[in-house]
């Protein structure tokens, strides 16, 4: 068996644990620069806020419904994560974060034990311990536990949040239920070309040929279809080294100077390049790209990106930095308004085992001083340590007007509890 743990409007969820006085009311999170909605809380949704839908775009639903918002406080989030995740990690050894509010456990030898008990002891326990509220689902196979999951999140009072897929008729129901483009692992385009074939539901897909499966969907497609139809095929993932790094961000305002653009593409390298050291690894490609505002139908629009091959493989901010400011100024045009830009890098190799070249290798001096420079960051704080060439005033140019306290991430915001007799 496995099980799914979800964390219930995680983001929201979140800023509700330390302002209790918000339970019931309609919360949001926005995204960076606080551009979009990224979390709602019940209420906020059953006044019909849309996920992912511009904040300017429902400011009088904010209003009207006296919503109460909030920019990302993703440090306190994943904080919050980590609490939750230790939780879970003592009911199992095993077990896989699949996201920051998602886990998935494998019930290995738990066949003679009342499973519904366990999960309620399970969604108590984290509840008690952190107050976030969980939705749990159960079933013999991975891709199951996620249609267990949806069917627990849309009937909460029926299931206590809990529903468990434990007969033949139980899945064939749940299948028939959940719409196709609900079934995890089935994005947009495949979902319009299963419709265009009468595919409507999960159980629907579970009766294709698994030959158009495969030729249509490759083997991840026929994993899927396997894991739906009750046979175990999908197992837990184990932690893997990312393919690539990306660092993009939204700024707070229009950038027109090419001095402006420059030094968040300079900082954006320099943090691709602390990604990179966390994982062990050196990139020995890199990309860029920069936007204008999409939304700003007014403004001229231009969106370029390029992608260079590196000398060597290096994770030195020194180095990354200087390749993608050579990148930015390939695509850079004067006489528009930029909104956006981000810094990918990718081919990564370990940076224990690099292939040194005829003419030209990273500088090995880089790389005590990029261990340096780790440590005091990490004693002193993000990025106290930074190239000349980037913003010495502040780590983010980022728009966070609702920004709560880091309640468990910062000494200065621990809340004061006075006790009297």
């Amino acid at each position: 068996m496995f099980a799914l743990v979800d964390c219930n409007n995680f983001y929201a969820s979140c800023e509700r644990v330390f302002r209790p006085n918000l339970n019931g009311k309609p919360v949001v999170v926005l995204s960076n620069n606080d551009g979009c909605v990224i979390s709602r809380s019940q209420e906020a949704k059953a006044i019909g806020i849309p996920m992912g839908i511009p904040a300017y775009q429902v400011e009088d639903l904010f209003k009207k419904h006296e919503v109460h918002i909030f920019s990302a406080n993703f440090p306190l989030y994943g904080d919050m994560s980590n609490r939750v995740m230790d939780i879970l990690g003592s009911f199992t050894p095993d077990m896989e974060i699949y996201s920051i509010d998602e886990a998935f456990l494998k019930l290995d030898g738990f066949e003679h034990m009342n499973v519904q008990e366990y999960a309620t002891s399970m969604r108590r326990k984290v509840h008690q311990w952190t107050d976030i509220p969980v939705t749990i689902g159960i079933a013999p196979t991975k891709a199951l536990t996620k249609v267990a999951g949806h069917v627990a999140k849309r009937f909460p009072k029926k299931t206590d949040n809990i529903y468990i897929i434990r007969t033949e008729e139980q899945r064939i129901k749940v299948l028939k239920w959940i719409k196709i483009e609900e079934v995890w692992g089935i994005g947009r385009r495949y979902a319009k070309k299963l419709k265009a074939k009468g595919i409507h539901t999960g159980y629907d897909f579970t009766l294709m040929s698994s030959a158009w499966v495969k030729k249509h969907m490759s083997v991840t497609g026929l994993r899927l279809q396997q894991d739906l139809q009750g046979i175990p095929t999908l197992d837990l993932e184990q932690v893997q080294v990312k393919k690539n790094i990306a660092t993009t961000r939204t700024f707070e305002k229009n950038y027109t100077d090419y001095e402006d653009v420059k030094e968040r593409v300079t900082t954006f390298a320099v943090v691709c390049a602390e990604k990179l050291r966390k994982q062990h690894s050196c990139c020995s490609a890199l990309s860029i790209f920069i936007s204008t505002n999409r939304e700003r139908k007014d403004l001229p629009q231009y969106r370029r990106g390029i992608t260079i091959q590196l000398p060597f493989p290096t994770n030195s901010n020194i180095e990354v930095a200087r390749f993608a400011v050579l990148a930015l100024k390939k695509i850079f045009k004067p006489g528009y308004q930029y909104k956006r830009t981000g810094v990918i890098v990718h081919e990564l190799t370990p940076d224990d085992s690099w292939q040194q070249s005829l003419f030209e290798n990273r500088d090995e001096k880089h790389i005590p001083l990029m261990q340096t420079i780790d440590r005091l960051n990490a004693a002193y704080g993000q990025q106290k340590i930074r190239l000349g060439s980037q913003d010495q005033d502040r780590v983010w140019k980022m728009k966070q007007e609702r920004l709560s306290p880091g309640y468990t991430t910062k000494i200065s915001d621990v809340i004061t509890v006075n006790c009297r007799k």
